[in-house]
């Protein structure tokens, strides 16, 4: 990518959970040890996955970077022990029965699992994109908030669990504990900021990152200095060269509506309330977790009803011109194959309705997941 095209791109960085284990696909947990030993890496209430963030920048190439640095140095630490990285949301392979705890002196921990248990022990991936001005960020915030189902439809990664298909292909999302249950979208800064306060007076949040939402603000001292937007409805995309392609839609997305609030602003151009347009997305955030790139959603400007492969499909032809003016068009490449192809949760069902065992097929993308890093190094 030139200069030119950097120049103009939004700072950006992620939050990769992944699970380890056995290279035969089972989960085996080592959190503790693993961030012990290793700069970068840190627990999640149960060690059965570990998180890595990549610094911010604004570059795709830089953060392939990135995002593969770290999966270097921790393949090597894990391959002593005979384990490697697994791919998939939810623990595709057992055991979802019991929580196997990282830290058991942590006081928040124990929260955490006497609240919710395992529907919390899922990977994902949060994409983080820089905006530090309020008006644009909250704008952002509400375009991210009514089109989240898509990103989640292009990352659906999790239609196994203990070793059943599920019915759905996004169990994490189904799962996960949407935390409030209801949130609106905010008209600015300061109904956040009313917000917030609100929900942490009455307990239903233990504390500012007590957000558990498809898209929130982020910042150092949340809820008054904000920098980013928080994408947290992905599930993990093991393939980071389609993490990068579903961030570049992502971000294209962010200068349509910064060129042009008026057309992109849910506030602005769309014919419902914010009420029903929080209403829409969350529902439209279920129908994908069941069915991903094959559901059926609302569109946030008039309430109509279209899939998720053909909205995706009419916003990849919106953007072109823009893509190609920040020469994002290699990046998001990968989208193409992922609406012909399918997701994959997709690819998985296929594979499990032709006979493959649900142990195999995440054994087989271990491997392959392995594969793709070192020919991408």
């Amino acid at each position: 990518m030139s200069s030119t095209g950097a120049a103009n791109l939004l700072l950006k960085g992620f939050e990769v959970e992944l699970y380890t284990g056995r290279p035969d696909g089972t989960v085996v947990g080592c959190s503790a040890e693993a961030a012990a030993a290793l700069e970068g890496f840190v627990t999640e209430p149960d060690h059965r996955n570990l998180e890595y963030v990549t610094h911010p920048d604004a570059r795709y190439g830089r953060q392939l970077e990135l995002l593969l640095e770290p999966r270097r140095r921790l393949r090597q630490w894990l391959a002593q022990r005979q384990l490697t990285l697994l791919p998939g949301s939810t623990l595709s392979t057992g055991d979802s029965e019991r929580f196997e705890r990282s830290n058991p002196e942590n006081p928040y921990h124990s929260y955490i699992e006497t609240t919710y248990g395992t529907r919390v022990v899922t990977a994902s991936v949060h994409i983080n994109l820089g905006m530090d001005a309020m008006e644009p960020l909250f704008a952002g915030l509400r375009l991210l908030r009514c089109e989240a189902a898509l990103l989640l439809a292009l990352s659906a990664s999790s239609p196994f669990l203990d070793g059943q298909v599920t019915g759905a292909h996004s169990q994490r999302w189904l799962q996960f504990p949407l935390t409030p249950a209801t949130v609106p979208l905010f008209r600015n800064h300061q109904h956040y900021i009313d917000w917030m306060d609100a929900q942490l007076a009455a307990g239903s949040m233990q504390n500012v990152r007590h957000l558990w939402t498809s898209v929130r603000p982020n910042g150092d001292n949340r809820p008054h200095d904000l920098n980013r937007l928080e994408i947290r409805i992905c599930d993990l995309v093991s393939d980071p060269l389609e993490l990068l392609a579903i961030t570049a839609f992502a971000e294209l997305r962010l200068h349509q509506l910064l060129a042009d609030p008026g057309r992109h602003d849910p506030l602005l151009a769309s014919a419902l309330s914010l009420d029903a347009l929080a209403e829409l997305a969350d529902a439209n955030d279920r129908a994908v977790a069941s069915n991903s790139l094959d559901a059926s959603l609302q569109h946030w400007r008039t309430g109509a009803s279209l899939s998720a492969r053909d909205w995706v499909r009419s916003e990849l032809e919106g953007m072109e011109a823009l893509a190609r003016r920040l020469e994002l068009e290699a990046v998001l490449a990968p989208l193409h194959s992922i609406l012909e192809q399918g997701n994959q949760a997709m690819r998985w069902l296929r594979r499990q309705g032709q006979g493959e065992s649900i142990a195999a097929i995440v054994a087989s993308d271990a491997a392959a997941m392995a594969t793709q890093e070192e020919a991408l190094e």
